[in-house]
């Protein structure tokens, strides 16, 4: 094994050891301009990048900060753009990747979440809305939007969450989109909320989930539609804060679709098709979600570890790394980050083998939404609790990386629903595992009887 790359340091051997034969010699070479472009560009950027963003009121979601432009054109030159997009079901798009080679990439820009995924134009909730457009859209909507995408021109958003409502069970949706067959139009009614990316200046369109026949089959009664985000009707109300933090210019707001009208060539699929696309959708990506994570949290370690040996920061006569504790705490926090990691890794080769909607992934895919936010959410947490009052404000990363993945815990399903459908499919499992222990047993009775008669010879 070559333990020379450059993304040996960043996830161990044997980590590289597992994942380095399912990787062609593109996507090494890719991983490696990769880790310069994010040490070299993106790491030294993201002080300019918060810089950039306007603290008045007035005009913080008016612009969006210039160096963001600057990285993209960047990472078109270094040919790092759509590292997403991978080679079995995007190749026309995308950078050629599997979903192996790219959830180690996508680890990678998480040690600059903030602005690597979107200079290689890599970022949700776009990443998801070019999946849905790529796979299912028609010729003219892809033409009309997915094409601008790609390119990194316009940003985007997908409205399902919704306000008032349980949205983790997506049957609740309320949000009504209605065919007017005299315009042939869509009519769109509803309250959503959490929308990312609908407060950016640069977003130019929404992929809005609704209800279009509540008297359909349960899985028949969503739509998805298309709708330019200035069309009338389509009113920004306000930017949901999480744990104060606004994500200003991007955001996450709640919208009001009030007698939104779109052409009815901006479904798609068609009529009670929202269903099928949302499954598509989410596969992939919620392990995209993952990686990143693992990045921020490996950053997150790191920050603890000059911490714990800054000879200034001493207490009780001894540097942090002299107190059992501390040694003992940044122990677990490297098990449970390569935990993370092999998980994720698994689930992306399993993807890889049934790349078709990662039907036969879903299992390896619920296991690590459900885990990974969790894990690294108590990284996070520890190298907050060793920075002391620091910490938790701004003067570190650490709790704006702890606020965000937090989200994580909601976003793509809560925890509690992929728990849900896991303990459902192990619970599956129990009549062919009650039929392997009644071999077992049977076995066990013929093994006992042939030694009582050989005993008796």
């Amino acid at each position: 094994m070559d333990n020379s790359h450059p993304v040996v340091p960043y996830i161990g051997q044997a980590a590289w050891a597992f994942v380095q034969p399912h990787f062609s010699q593109h996507g090494k070479d890719t991983l490696a301009n990769l880790i310069a472009f994010v040490e070299e560009e993106c790491i030294p950027a993201e002080k300019l990048f918060h810089d950039q963003i306007s603290t008045d009121p007035s005009t913080r979601w008016k612009s969006y900060p210039a160096v963001i432009e600057q990285l993209k054109q960047k990472a078109k030159d270094r040919g790092l753009w759509m590292l997403w997009a991978n080679k079995a079901q995007y190749q026309q798009i995308g950078n050629g990747l599997s979903n192996l080679e790219y959830a180690v990439m996508a680890e990678i820009m998480g040690h600059a979440i903030r602005v690597a995924p979107e200079a290689t134009n890599s970022s949700a909730p776009d990443t998801g809305n070019m999946e849905v457009l790529a796979r299912y859209g028609n010729d003219a909507q892809k033409r009309q939007w997915l094409q601008p995408l790609v390119e990194g021109k316009i940003r985007s958003s997908f409205a399902m969450t919704e306000y008032g409502i349980a949205s983790s069970d997506a049957t609740n949706i309320r949000t009504s989109i209605v065919l007017d067959e005299k315009t042939n139009e869509v009519v769109i009614n509803g309250h959503k909320w959490w929308i990312s990316g609908a407060g950016d200046p640069r977003n130019k369109v929404h992929l809005v989930m609704g209800k279009s026949d509540p008297k359909a089959n349960k899985y028949n009664q969503q739509s998805i539609v298309i709708v330019p985000s200035d069309t009338p009707g389509v009113k920004l109300v306000r930017p949901m804060q999480v744990f104060g933090y606004d994500d200003a210019p991007e955001g996450h707001f709640e919208v009001r679709y009030e007698n939104v009208r779109v052409p009815a060539s901006n479904l798609i699929l068609g009529l009670g098709r929202g269903f099928e696309i949302i499954q598509g959708r989410l596969g992939p990506g919620r392990l995209h979600h993952c990686m990143r994570s693992i990045g921020l949290a490996s950053r997150a370690l790191e920050l603890a570890l000059l911490r714990a040996t800054d000879e200034r920061k001493q207490t009780f006569g001894k540097s942090l790394y002299q107190h059992g504790t501390v040694v003992r705490d940044i122990a677990e926090c490297r098990i449970k980050i390569d935990q993370a990691r092999l998980l994720v890794l698994s689930a992306a080769l399993v993807v890889d083998k049934h790349p078709e909607r990662a039907k036969g992934a879903l299992r390896e895919i619920g296991m690590a939404k459900a885990f990974v936010p969790t894990v690294v959410n108590e990284v996070i947490d520890r190298a907050m609790q060793l920075h002391g009052a620091e910490g938790i404000c701004q003067d570190t990363p650490l709790a704006q990386m702890w606020a965000g993945v937090r989200t994580l815990r909601y976003a793509d399903g809560p925890d509690e629903v992929h728990l849900d459908q896991l303990g459902r499919t192990e619970l599956k499992k129990v009549p062919e595992i009650r039929a392997k222990h009644e071999r077992f047993r049977r076995r066990e009775e013929e093994v006992t009887k042939g030694q009582k008669t050989a005993s008796k010879l």
